[in-house]
């Protein structure tokens, strides 16, 4: 049998999964155990789908990896940050007169990476990081200690479309930008003054075709070696960086 892991806070049960559903506790993800049905499924889905938290339906071996406890078939790791809507955040970064810079996380998995990216986008002055239910790193300690304590400042927005939260943006007035290494433009060449959201794609595949189709201008950060890529982390620091240097 495999060894619960240790470094998440786990809610098992039916009841206390569903009493910290209702009472609004920050929430990672549900898991429940593949075969169960009725009113119990039911009542999870509807409540998962009310807080928008992901729900995974999974064997019952996998769930034995968080807990030896009598779990009945429901496991919930509870969110080490409380998650943001980016309707909540955009309004307020208007009515503070500042000119809106975001990041979204297209597929970015790794943990290191992604506090990496949070620590440095605090840093740099962006407003928020925006994440999807799906395919983004999980937010573990391991996040925590890579951001160094930026994941307790910087707001995450958790959303279940990032087309979504790019058309929201757009016809917020906000510019979608993504690197692409086949782009004219260098960063530089941008004016990142202006209200701005940068995307930045998944280790080794980039930014998805429909997601960079909805970007309103691609550009390449420029190098001189032979590499082909950037590390996503060190991309986005870079990104972030210009535009905080020309805000200056």
């Amino acid at each position: 049998m495999a060894k619960p892991q240790q470094d998440l806070n786990i809610i098992y049960g039916r009841h206390p999964v569903a009493e910290a559903l209702e009472n609004g506790v920050p929430i990672e993800k549900v898991m429940l155990q593949k075969g169960i049905r009725g009113e119990m499924e039911k009542e999870l889905r509807h409540l998962c789908k009310s807080a928008d938290v992901p729900m995974l339906v999974i064997p019952k071996e996998r769930l034995k990896r968080y807990t030896n406890g009598n779990h009945q078939g429901v496991v919930a790791l509870q969110a080490l940050i409380r998650y943001q809507k980016m309707e909540d955040i955009l309004p307020m970064v208007f009515e503070r007169s500042q000119t809106p810079l975001f990041v979204l996380l297209d597929g970015v998995t790794d943990v290191r990476n992604f506090g990496a990216i949070a620590r440095t986008a605090e840093v740099c002055g962006a407003h928020a990081l925006v994440i999807t239910q799906k395919n983004s790193a999980q937010i573990n300690p391991e996040a925590m200690k890579t951001s160094a304590g930026a994941l307790n400042t910087i707001p995450v927005c958790r959303e279940k479309s990032l087309i979504t939260v790019i058309e929201y943006l757009q016809q917020s007035g906000i510019q979608v930008l993504a690197s692409d290494l086949q782009a004219e433009k260098a960063i530089y060449d941008l004016d990142l003054t202006a209200p701005v959201a940068f995307v930045l794609g998944a280790e080794g595949e980039g930014i998805s075709p429909a997601v960079a189709r909805k970007a309103d201008q691609t550009f390449i950060i420029p190098q001189k070696g032979q590499t082909d890529s950037l590390n996503v982390s060190v991309a986005g620091g870079m990104m972030l960086y210009e535009a905080m240097r020309q805000r200056k």
